[in-house]
């Protein structure tokens, strides 16, 4: 407690001697008057005191009288203490996962279904994170990042809710239209892809860092980097990539250029269909090893008159009680 505070409980201890010693004194005064009264007004008091029902009326009267002195003085000191805030202090250091997802959407017309399928489930998904952070990036023939690297899981369900309701569009350019449309072609998913792993901060920590890619990779276009750039830019960057593919198997080529890619991260490609859901692959992204990141220290101080409090009210309780009997 501050020094302030021992000044307001010095004052109080200060108070409670004072009125001891006034009303010692005065019952010393009141005692003599009343006994030097009653030598006056009544003959052979003294066979009056020598009586056993007044002796036990004297002692109840006299332990009483204490009783009220002591609580007294206990819920003046408690309401001193109580007063002067007492205060505890305790150290927390901030602790996050240092698990980075870097969600990456392929939003051609050909993956709306898959696109609101996935979204949906990360919205489900998002109560079993603590400590992750979440980012998402769109892609057509250019890439746009909804949202960076966050652990604001409000904002993060925010953005997925709007985003996947923009898949029912009525007006003309809906939400994940906008800025995927800048380039030649439509679903430029090695342009796609190394935007999602250029989104990742912090290159010196050591941070668990992933893509979950959903994308048929059917290419319409030149795109500027290949899907293998892409997927080597990732890797050499600590990045694994996850990819869900709607039509995993069923173009040999295709999904084996996206299956090559992935795996050459350290990751793995996906049916949509598969006994694997997206559930599973953010299963086996949150098993990957991560180190704790601890904040800097900080010592918060908290009230603590609870206890104080307590006896304050037993005390104050008592003393009515104990007064109203005496006085009866």
């Amino acid at each position: 407690m501050a020094l302030a505070n021992w000044w307001i409980i010095l004052v109080a201890a200060g108070v409670v001697i004072l009125a001891v010693g006034i009303g010692l004194f005065l019952g010393l005064r009141s005692r003599a008057r009343t006994a030097a009264g009653e030598r006056a007004r009544i003959a052979r008091a003294e066979r009056l005191r020598a009586l056993p029902t007044f002796r036990s009326a004297l002692r109840r009267r006299v332990l009483g009288l204490t009783g009220i002195l002591a609580l007294g003085a206990i819920a003046t000191l408690s309401a001193g203490v109580v007063a002067a805030r007492p205060m505890s202090s305790q150290t927390i250091q901030p602790v996050n996962t240092s698990r980075d997802i870097m969600l990456c959407l392929d939003v051609s017309g050909s993956m709306s279904e898959v696109d609101v399928e996935v979204l949906s489930v990360f919205e489900e998904l998002l109560e079993g994170f603590k400590g992750e952070r979440i980012g998402l990036t769109i892609f057509n023939s250019s890439p746009v990042q909804v949202f960076p690297l966050t652990d604001d899981y409000e904002f993060v369900r925010e953005h997925l809710q709007s985003v996947r309701e923009s898949f029912d569009y009525t007006e003309d350019i809906p939400e994940h239209w906008v800025g995927t449309l800048n380039g030649d072609g439509a679903s430029l998913i090695g342009d796609g892809l190394a935007a999602c792993a250029m989104a990742f901060d912090h290159p010196d920590d050591e941070r668990s860092r992933s893509v979950i890619l959903a994308t048929d990779n059917e290419v319409n276009g030149a795109s500027i980097v290949t899907v293998e750039e892409a997927a080597a830019y990732a890797k050499g960057n600590g990045v694994r990539v996850f990819a869900i593919n709607p039509v995993q198997g069923k173009d040999a080529a295709v999904s084996d250029e996206l299956t090559a890619a992935a795996e050459s991260t350290g990751g793995q490609a996906y049916g949509l269909r598969d006994t694997t859901t997206v559930g599973d692959i953010v299963t086996a992204v949150q098993e990957q090893d991560a180190t704790e990141l601890r904040g800097q220290a900080q010592v918060v101080w908290t009230d603590t008159p609870n206890l104080w409090i307590v006896v304050l009210m037993i005390a104050s309780l008592a003393f009515v009680g104990v007064v109203w009997r005496v006085k009866l």
